[in-house]
């Protein structure tokens, strides 16, 4: 009798210690991270059968539990992934949005002060110092946008850089998860019993990983976890780690994409972007993609819009030294002010052998107002064929254009109305191209220097001037008249005096093109003349490409008398002109971008205003996100936290009964003492 107190009396004393250990053990690590409150399970241990029944023999510990909840660390997990992809894209755009916003360091004020120069010429053309401010506000605009161009391109390098750092921490995390998968594995084997220090470190660690990438798990049998990432790559399996590569991307050699290694050695496969979503990782690839590409391309368009809009108009201009189109070549005329590179096409590293190279080029900006816009677009494009047929896709939004065969002209007409047209290139099936047009263009735009070393070759005046005729006795008058495309053509017989006779117009070559107020142009029949109108534009055809005609337009007002004439003639010693200056200043108020719905600024202001937009859309998503976060991790503290006045609260109750059983087993060793001296006797 008195064996079976002391047996049942250590029984207490165990399980009490167990307790007390247990609870030293949560109070130890009440602020470990990632520890997981632990408490004993008590078992009745099997009674004695006797005549009288079952006797008790005490308790004893089955195990020791984690107070757990995989649903609310999975909670956690998935709101610390969206959490830390927010904070990593809300880090970058937030230095775009300060770049771009700067009221100092911004494209808008070195805008506003360029053509504040173009202005001064206009009103001094022949002043040389004026043409030379001019020349140092384009100067200093070029700066600007190569300035801001290159930090943007040095942000994508940075990407680059955390995402190989980013790649390597997703590793080491993976490696350390499998190895203690394979601990794990070994320990609850050989136990029978939930390894529950380890558990927890696992647990951390996979909370780790899911500060970089959003990872999903599946429990095996052995107490192991296979670990996925974006569609359901494995990084983890058991106890075995795949991992992640960085390799340049196939289609874009400039940006670094991320591949999955497999087992057997093979050739890292890209992982699309899009499937690589949660956790810094995803937040660096969407900033990528989403924000700073954007801004790249947007800087870009509209520094080529700028270029190639003031280009065309200082082409139909006259310089300081009397050259323009109509000069005998040679003629050094060298009206560009402004130097872009063409549209950036990249053959996917994957093509075919024999591919060919393909090339693209802007289109020349079309005349609108008295002036030209562009239709160039921000987004990047992708060349493709599957042999039959090619096809162009607008990334931004999965446009596509489709052409039969394998010729890329036969795509020039959709091209065309994105901003670009392709070189002739055959291509070969499966072969892939990426169309950059502008993301590059910000930084790689330059000046002329043959304008930039002589500003006497601005061309701030018209070439070609009107007059009327000295003995003219009616009361008309002639516009100065404008040079379009082709002018040079329409004019090609100066000069040419018209005259006016009985309501007609004389004097146009016969056989010559004519539009009036921008119609349909007529051919001029054998009498060389046209009805009079008073104020009626009166276009001289030189090409017929664009809606409305271009070539040299004037008006001729009011009543003249017969054989009045007005003459048009070349601009000879026109160093005062500023007509053609006064034209390309009003380039900054014109509609020129977004197939004219938008000017320079108003393009780029859009640009800052997006990017502010998102920024703080980004900022009150992570923010909302951190409160999901705490609220999640409250959650499962609540649970399985360390509650210090709980465990001090244990500490006194198995302290007591540690005490009791203590007390049992001195009546037990009593009443044994007391069995012993009677059996003495």
């Amino acid at each position: 009798m008195s064996t079976g107190i002391i047996s049942t009396g250590v029984s207490g004393l165990n399980a009490a210690q167990f307790g007390l250990q247990t609870t030293e053990h949560n109070i130890a690590n009440a602020n470990t991270p990632g520890f997981t409150r632990q408490r004993t399970i008590q078992a009745t241990t099997p009674g004695l059968q006797t005549g009288s029944g079952f006797v008790g023999q005490g308790a004893q510990v089955a195990t020791i539990e984690r107070i757990y909840s995989s649903f609310l660390t999975d909670q956690v997990n998935r709101s610390q992934s969206s959490a830390s992809g927010l904070d990593s894209y809300a880090a970058q755009i937030a230095q775009i949005d300060g770049m771009l916003a700067d009221a100092t360091t911004g494209l808008s004020p070195a805008l506003q002060d360029f053509f504040t120069s173009v202005q001064q010429v206009a009103a001094n053309p022949s002043q040389l110092p004026s043409r030379q401010a001019m020349i140092s506000a384009a100067q200093a605009l070029v700066d600007r946008y190569q300035s801001m161009g290159d930090q943007l391109t040095q942000m994508s390098d940075g990407i680059n850089s955390e995402i190989n750092s980013t790649v390597a921490g997703i590793n080491s995390y993976a490696e350390q998860i499998a190895s203690l998968n394979q601990k794990i594995g070994v320990a609850e084997a050989a136990t029978g019993q939930p390894a529950n220090d380890l558990l927890d470190g696992r647990d951390q660690l996979l909370a780790q990983l899911n500060k970089l990438i959003k990872a999903t798990t599946t429990t095996n049998s052995d107490g192991s976890i296979n670990v996925f990432v974006g569609s359901g790559q494995q990084l983890v399996v058991g106890a075995q780690a795949m991992s992640l590569a960085t390799l340049p991307s196939a289609s874009d050699p400039s940006r670094l994409a991320v591949a999955l290694k497999t087992g057997t050695g093979g050739t890292p496969q890209e992982i699309p972007e899009s499937l690589l979503n949660g956790g810094s990782l995803g937040g660096l690839l969407a900033f990528r993609t989403e924000s700073l590409d954007t801004a790249r391309s947007e800087l870009g368009r509209n520094a080529v819009s700028l270029a190639l809009t003031f280009n065309a108009q200082s082409a139909l201009g006259q310089d300081l030294l009397g050259q323009s189109q109509l000069s005998a070549a040679p003629n050094g005329f060298s009206p560009n002010l402004f130097s872009i590179s063409a549209p950036t096409v990249i053959p996917n590293s994957r093509n075919p052998v024999g591919s060919p190279s393909v090339s693209a080029t802007f289109v020349t900006p079309p005349p609108y107002s008295g002036n030209f816009y562009t239709d160039l677009g921000a987004s990047d494009y992708r060349l493709t064929s599957d042999g039959s047929s090619v096809t162009l896709t607008r990334l931004s939004d999965n446009q596509q254009w489709s052409a039969a065969g394998t010729d890329t002209l036969a795509l020039n007409a959709q091209a065309a109305t994105q901003g670009f047209t392709l070189g002739s290139a055959t291509l070969l099936a499966g072969s892939s191209y990426l169309i950059q047009p502008s993301r590059d263009a910000a930084r790689k735009i330059s000046l002329n220097p043959a304008l930039a070393a002589d500003p006497r070759l601005i061309t701030a005046a018209g070439p070609v001037r009107t007059a009327l005729g000295a003995a003219n006795t009616g009361g008309a008058t002639i516009s100065a008249g404008n040079a379009g495309p082709g002018y040079a053509a329409a004019v090609a017989a100066m000069p040419i005096t018209l005259s006016y006779q009985n309501g007609r117009l004389q004097g146009f070559t016969v056989g010559s093109l004519v539009a009036l107020d921008g119609a349909t142009p007529v051919t001029i029949d054998a009498s060389g003349s046209l009805p009079y109108t008073s104020g009626e534009t009166i276009t001289l055809v030189g090409s017929v490409a664009s809606t409305p005609s271009t070539g040299f337009s004037f008006a001729i007002s009011g009543s003249p008398n017969n054989g009045d004439t007005f003459r048009i003639a070349r601009n000879t010693g026109g160093t005062a002109d500023g007509r053609n200056a006064l034209a390309l200043a009003q380039l900054q108020t014109q509609d020129t971008m977004s197939g004219k719905t938008a000017s320079f600024q108003q393009a780029y202001a859009q640009l800052v205003s997006e990017t502010g937009n998102k920024a703080r859309q980004v900022q009150v998503s992570g923010d909302a996100q951190k409160s999901l976060l705490d609220q999640a991790q409250s959650s499962r503290d609540s649970l399985s936290g360390v509650n210090l006045d709980e465990e001090a609260a244990n500490l006194l109750r198995y302290q007591q009964a540690y005490q009791a059983s203590a007390k049992a087993l001195q009546i037990g060793a009593s009443l044994f003492d007391t069995i012993l001296q009677i059996a003495a006797r």
